[in-house]
């Protein structure tokens, strides 16, 4: 069961950073964005201007530097692991 919800976990972050790059349509926007989560000008340059589809994008090392799991945590995501073990390990 862990692994399945570990895998699970990691399909839904990926979704959700498929998500917020959809959600950031212009390249002004991706930039500022990137820039904003601590991404060099070089980088967020390169990220904003790609014609990749979103869903390849959304694996890039640089997205997972910008939307981190602490901070999708942060925005209200819950952790399906630590939910798992509060309610099922306890016993």
């Amino acid at each position: 069961m862990k692994s399945f919800i570990e895998t699970t976990q990691q399909w839904l972050n990926h979704r959700l950073r498929q998500l917020i790059w959809k959600r950031w349509k212009k390249i002004r926007t991706r930039y500022t964005m990137l820039r904003k989560y601590d991404i060099d000008h070089e980088d967020a340059k390169k990220l904003a201007n790609t014609r990749k589809g979103y869903w390849r994008i959304s694996r890039n090392a640089i997205i997972h530097r910008a939307i981190t799991k602490e901070r999708l945590t942060k925005w209200g995501l819950k952790d399906m692991s630590q939910l798992y073990e509060s309610r099922y390990l306890k016993g």
